[in-house]
């Protein structure tokens, strides 16, 4: 009974593997580390932020899914071929998700290995910690990114979806039950959809952040590659439906399971998380080394899921661009993850701290959105392309708020970049 019950759990995680991807890419150290801060500073007050970002995640991947199956062309190519200015408006787009992306894969490998590490320092009293603190870091940071590059020369999509879906249950399950170790009341979470903007020279930048990760647009671009990766067609278009929407949903409570921890623990005591392993040292105390080993498993989780899609987003942006198939086992697959692994050392090999570079990447990443969910307006609703497929009335107003809210929170980042410095 219970091998069957795991087997067909397996088999509906496999089944939205595309959705699964975009998880991996959405949430990862970056993300964890905006949701601590921000349920530490403010509690559940930008909950609304999060659904928003979520809610529209949800409807940019449906869009771009069914604009994909339904023409067989993916969004940078299709950018190049149909829209005007196209080749411009690719090319921009390529830059900016690629350099987005690799900016923050230093500082998730950074956080990655610094979580190890004070694990091994926690759990092994004085077994880590020592003069030598900075060389265990990097040798960690290493031997991650040496064994991910490893993983990825396998080259074949089905085991990069298997081992993204292990990641991705485990960080899921061990935040939600660290969210009911250390819950905050239902009436402050309820709060959180309260349209508001917390107070403090910090409440522009958190909101942008939370936009910046959880409404990415590496992962909507990315998405229509994914989809042929699995070999979806157009006989799949309810599949990528559900797939969407499951992607969507698992974003929004993951993260606010995230969100919750850190306001159950620690709003409201006069303490601030600046970065994820802060909250060792205040759930300990708080909830005991269970919940402090499964909140870090979580965090864990989430830095080495987001690693492999990020390692992969060069090839597929420049396969995107060409109008290829993303083939795993190309030459310049190999070269640019070569380059992502060699810059992703960056962060461990100066020993800088990666939260602020890591929450700056995140509101740098809003400035692409309105070029990427202007786009897919206009493509989705070009009858010659996509026929009795094109956008609805309910797909078209929820894509046009999602310009509209695209272009507020690209204001908002802009003043809170020029707060910042």
């Amino acid at each position: 009974m219970k091998n069957n019950i795991f087997s067909k759990t397996w088999k509906f995680l496999l089944s939205i593997g595309p959705g699964i991807f975009c998880i991996g890419f959405t949430i990862g150290t970056g993300s964890i580390t905006s949701m601590t801060k921000a349920g530490s500073m403010y509690g559940m007050q930008l909950l609304w932020v999060l659904f928003l970002s979520a809610f529209f995640s949800w409807v940019l991947m449906e869009a771009y899914g069914r604009f994909t199956l339904v023409t067989g062309d993916t969004a940078i190519y299709a950018f190049r071929k149909n829209l005007k200015f196209g080749k411009a408006i690719a090319l921009i787009t390529v830059v900016s998700i690629t350099i987005g992306q690799w900016g923050a894969l230093s500082g998730i490998l950074g956080l990655t290995s610094n979580a190890i590490y004070e694990i091994l320092f926690l759990f092994f009293d004085g077994g880590a910690k020592s003069k030598y603190e900075y060389w265990f870091v990097l040798g960690i940071a290493v031997v991650i990114i040496i064994t991910m590059f490893s993983l990825l020369s396998i080259g074949r999509y089905s085991f990069f979806e298997k081992v993204l879906v292990i990641f991705v249950t485990i960080m899921g399950i061990s935040f939600i039950i660290t969210m009911f170790i250390v819950p905050p009341t239902f009436n402050e979470i309820t709060k959180g959809f309260k349209f508001q903007i917390p107070e403090g020279k910090d409440g522009n930048l958190m909101a942008t952040a939370f936009v910046g990760t959880t409404m990415a647009a590496a992962t909507f671009i990315v998405r229509p590659l994914v989809l042929h990766g699995k070999g979806w067609g157009k006989s799949n278009l309810k599949d990528q439906s559900r797939d969407a929407l499951s992607s969507g949903i698992l974003i929004f409570f993951i993260s606010m399971a995230v969100m919750i921890c850190a306001t159950g623990a620690i709003f409201g005591t006069g303490k601030t998380v600046t970065k994820v392993l802060d909250m060792v040292t205040t759930l300990e105390p708080l909830a005991g080394r269970f919940a402090v080993a499964l909140f870090m498993t979580g965090a864990l989780s989430a830095g080495l899921s987001s690693i492999f899609p990020i390692l992969m987003v060069a090839p597929i942006m420049y396969s995107d661009y060409k109008g290829d198939k993303l083939d795993l086992k190309s030459k310049h697959f190999k070269i640019l993850t070569v380059i992502a692994s060699i810059l992703g050392l960056m962060v461990p090999v100066l020993g800088a701290n990666p939260i602020a570079a890591q929450i700056a990447t995140q509101v740098v990443n809003v400035f692409i959105l309105p070029l990427v969910v202007g786009s897919i307006i206009i493509l989705i609703n070009r009858k010659k392309l996509m026929g009795k497929h094109k956008a609805g009335l309910f797909m078209n107003m929820a894509l046009v708020t999602a310009f509209v809210f695209s272009c507020l929170i690209s204001y908002t980042g802009i003043i809170s970049l020029i707060e910042m410095f």
